[in-house]
């Protein structure tokens, strides 16, 4: 539902300098009457309908009806005495924006049929009037037909769609609270023993070093074994992890951008130096989210990645020629917030140009894997 400020609509296909030549119209029909006190009443009707549909947005239960009908009223007298039919357009917009199905319904049907009433009787009463305006007369008839169906459905779509949103978004936030307790479980059974068992050893190492020089020096051989095997294992953990390969995100985008239309061209090398799972990881999610923005809103026909490592970092560049995000000044919308958090946690950064299109920049340092001969220091 509309605010209830927004005295004329949004988002009806129709620009909003048209709704403001509805506004004005009536002024035209009203001062086009010779006598004072018909132009006194028409400015008065004028008023009290703008005041009942403002009043209408705020209304609850039976005071809906009562504020509707008095639009509804000011339309039939207007249009029969003045031969002005638009106020009709912004009731159907109204109807249009009832989310209760029997409210919709019985609004919508008496509408049409005081509409058609009116513009009827406005032919015998108004009759040079109505024949000089005949096609907006049509459309604005075809308006009230059409309009209130188009908008109830739209909303009706978006509404569920916002449900399914936050249901995906629920999973997700189960999904990794579910992982996260997983890693937890794992790390304990994993680490939890053994990091036991060497502050034990080094306690008692500690009390032996005096006493029983071999002693000690068996039990500190003991911890530095224990230690390499705990290292061992949660090395093992870590690379049973499920990540994604960017080589393998790449394939995927592909994908999803040849199915919206949209061509893709890659520049740069996927398979990456120097480089952590856990860091390529990330650069594979941010990636996908980058092509899904794409998809869904850039309304793009080709799409341009760039890959480009260094010695000190790696560098992506997901590139549409869509419509931009000059907009856009920070990063909470179309899961910008997320990409930078991620990016942050890898000592990443993310970017914004809008010129021509979307560019959204991605850059992590460069980290050498160490080697699996490492000691502990």
């Amino acid at each position: 539902m509309e605010k209830w400020y927004h005295i004329i609509p949004k988002n009806t296909g129709l620009s909003i300098y048209a709704w403001i030549i509805f506004c004005v119209l009536p002024f035209y029909f009203i001062f086009r009457t010779s006598g004072t006190w018909e132009i006194i009443f028409g400015i008065f009707m004028i008023f009290l309908f703008f005041t009942a549909y403002r009043v209408s947005f705020l209304s609850e239960g039976w005071t809906v009806y009562l504020s509707v009908g008095i639009e509804m009223v000011i339309s039939i007298v207007m249009t029969i005495l003045l031969g002005y039919v638009y106020f009709a357009l912004f009731l159907a917009f109204y109807i249009g924006n009832l989310q209760h199905k029997v409210r919709f319904i019985t609004l919508y049907v008496v509408h049409i049929v005081t509409t058609v009433a009116a513009v009827t009787a406005g032919f015998f009463t108004q009759n040079e009037i109505f024949l000089s305006q005949l096609p907006f007369i049509i459309f604005s008839v075809v308006g009230v037909i059409l309009l209130p169906i188009t908008l109830y459905h739209r909303n009706k779509r978006e509404r569920l769609e916002d449900e399914l949103r936050d249901a995906n978004r629920r999973l997700s936030q189960m999904a990794v609270l579910e992982e996260r307790q997983r890693i937890a479980r794992d790390l304990h059974d994993t680490l939890g023993q053994k990091l036991s068992l060497i502050g034990l050893k080094s306690d008692l190492s500690g009390k032996l070093v005096d006493v029983k020089p071999d002693k000690a020096k068996s039990e500190i051989d003991d911890i530095h074994q224990t230690a390499r095997t705990a290292l061992k294992e949660v090395r093992e953990m870590v690379s049973d992890m499920k990540g994604t390969k960017l080589k393998d995100e790449i394939n995927r985008i592909q994908q999803v951008l040849k199915a919206a239309n949209i061509k893709f061209y890659l520049k740069g090398n996927t398979q990456l130096k120097n480089i952590s799972l856990l860091v390529e990881n990330v650069l594979s999610m941010c990636l996908k989210e980058a092509v899904t923005n794409v998809v869904k809103h850039s309304q793009a026909d080709s799409c341009h990645v760039m890959i480009t490592q260094t010695l000190e970092e790696v560098h992506i560049r997901v590139q549409d020629n869509g419509l931009g995000m000059t907009g856009i000044k920070d990063y909470t919308e179309n899961g910008l917030q997320g990409m930078k958090e991620r990016l942050e946690f890898v000592n990443g950064s993310l970017a914004i140009a809008s010129e021509n299109g979307t560019s959204l920049i991605i850059r992590v340092p460069s980290v050498s894997h160490r080697t699996e001969q490492e000691g502990l220091s």
